[in-house]
């Protein structure tokens, strides 16, 4: 059990570091573009991505509230 602990930490500090490769390397094919449509289409996809999760939650808490209501 404890090896496991020891794997998944190790696991989940070395996801940053990843991650954070593939933003830089998104921020250069960014850099790059001269007409900024990539950025559009990327910042568009960060919007999109960051909404869901408040939608359900907001819905998730409406509906909540609705059944506390009645």
């Amino acid at each position: 059990m404890r090896k496991v602990v020891v794997v998944l930490v190790v696991l989940f500090l070395l996801v940053p570091q990843f991650s954070e490769a593939q933003c830089a390397m998104c921020r250069a094919v960014l850099e790059t573009e001269e007409a900024g449509d990539a950025a559009k289409g990327i910042n568009n996809g960060i919007m999109y991505l960051m909404a869901i999760p408040y939608l359900l939650v907001g819905g998730l808490f409406f509906f909540i509230y609705r059944k506390m209501k009645t």
